[in-house]
């Protein structure tokens, strides 16, 4: 699955995409979340406060208990601010 990162989740991962296949244990974006944050420090430093982090599944708003199993895209993104 392809993963896309913006805003500051992006630039404290310090990559804008990328092509990953999770573990089998991970069934949901949460889960996904808690092993994007054991790759490395700057994934740790990028999802820190991912309880505001917004994701999307194959462009579609979800939750964090959302399942990925068929997921083509996952975007993760914080919450959109402004006027």
């Amino acid at each position: 699955m392809r993963l896309l990162y913006f805003a500051w989740v992006k630039e404290k991962a310090g990559i804008a995409s990328e092509e990953i296949a999770p573990p089998e244990n991970v069934a949901t974006i949460a889960e996904l979340i808690v092993w994007l944050k054991a790759r490395g420090p700057e994934f740790a430093n990028a999802f820190d406060r991912s309880e505001v982090i917004r994701a999307a599944i194959d462009q579609s708003h979800v939750r964090h208990d959302a399942k990925i199993e068929g997921a083509r895209e996952i975007a993760f993104f914080p919450p959109v601010t402004g006027g």
